[in-house]
């Protein structure tokens, strides 16, 4: 068993420039201390140096991080793309765990829109269009309806607004130091 019944675990995917990481930096800027960031872009890429290949070290180095910040106290916001197949099982094993709740969210946004918010980002010279392509899957959800999925049309405020209503991380206390 991994955390407390009080500490939230919210799971964010979706392809790339889907807004992941922008809506994980919200919901710590509305929460305050205490809620800890588990980047899969920054354990991956930054960290391991990984390509995301199915049974990559990564996984594992998510997980453990994770398991970690929660059972610290910390509530989690693990965000990547996190493919179903390669990420999956993983996630359910950690969900399983997680004393307290666990909510899962995919953001959900179309490849024309993908390209485009990419073009505006300060990788955008580093990885070409045809890897988006090559990448990106259409609704690649986790089996069972583990996720709610939040649409394009869905703004930045409004869904940090709806996950921290959600997970009820809205009406608990920010850590004091």
């Amino acid at each position: 068993m991994v955390g407390t019944r009080e500490t939230r675990l919210i799971v964010l995917r979706g392809n790339s420039a889907s807004g992941k990481s922008a809506v994980a930096a919200g919901l710590r800027d509305s929460f305050g201390r205490g809620l800890a960031i588990v980047g899969q872009d920054n354990l991956r890429r930054v960290v391991l140096r990984e390509h995301d290949r199915p049974g990559g070290a990564n996984i594992g180095l998510i997980e453990a991080v994770a398991r970690y910040a929660l059972d610290a106290g910390y509530h989690v916001v693990l965000e990547g793309i996190l493919y179903a197949d390669r990420y999956g099982a993983m996630l359910e094993r950690l969900s399983a765990d997680h004393r307290g709740p666990t909510h899962g969210y995919y953001l959900h946004v179309p490849l024309a829109e993908t390209l485009v918010r990419h073009a505006t980002k300060p990788i955008a010279h580093e990885v070409a269009e045809a890897d988006l392509r090559a990448w990106y899957r259409n609704l690649d959800l986790l089996p069972g309806g583990a996720e709610t999925v939040i649409g394009a049309d869905s703004t930045l405020t409004r869904t940090v607004g709806r996950i921290m209503s959600d997970t009820g991380l809205d009406s608990l206390p920010a850590r004091e130091h």
